[in-house]
């Protein structure tokens, strides 16, 4: 999807996406000290804003300003801060060694300018910063339910780890997420990915 179709997907009231952390957003990162944090892609800041409430200095990454704004009232009401950037991550270059945290959460991009973002990822990180990515695997679209259904523009373990030179993989695989539909429950198959720098 472009901008403009997620700006407008954004503009509504209501959220898109749970007002909650994702599941493995919050599973992985739960017992890490606070630092600071970058979450590239925020949307409209349910992972940025879980994060700003456990006492992280958030920058929030996203190329929807409609988004961002939701995010930033969401957060105020929370009584929470976050700094909100409106940049395309294509073109975005974060601070080398400035983060303790980043998180890459559902960002399908085509496969070079991913690549090109788990490197900008990797290097924004210090030292012993940890490298969160999740997304929605290349297996989800034969055995799992709903996401994006270009092959393209799904995750691998593999691929991700094979990106990211120099970093200790603490996990690499994929994850079920229970969706809640009107047909009842469903699974979807996530990639999970997560690495540290030394």
């Amino acid at each position: 999807m472009e901008r403009a179709e997620w700006d407008e997907r954004y503009a509504g009231t209501e959220l898109v996406w749970s007002a909650g952390p994702n599941q493995f957003v919050a599973a992985e990162l739960a017992d890490l000290p606070p630092g600071r944090a970058l979450d590239l892609g925020a949307g409209e800041g349910r992972n940025a804003i879980w994060l700003a409430g456990l006492g992280w200095q958030v920058t929030a990454v996203d190329f929807s300003a409609a988004g961002l704004a939701k995010a930033a009232r969401l957060a105020a009401a929370r009584g929470v801060t976050a700094d909100w950037v409106n940049a395309d991550l294509t073109g975005y270059q974060p601070a080398p060694g400035a983060y303790d945290l980043v998180l890459i959460a559902y960002m399908q991009l085509a496969p070079d300018a991913f690549r090109s973002l788990l490197g900008k990822a990797s290097s924004a990180l210090a030292a012993g910063g940890t490298l969160l990515v999740v997304g929605h695997d290349a297996d989800n679209i034969a055995h799992g339910h709903g996401g994006p259904q270009d092959p393209e523009r799904l995750h691998r373990a593999g691929d991700i780890v094979a990106a990211l030179p120099g970093l200790v993989i603490h996990r690499a695989g994929q994850a079920n997420r229970p969706v809640q539909t009107p047909d009842g429950e469903r699974v979807a198959i996530d990639t999970v990915v997560r690495a540290q720098r030394p």
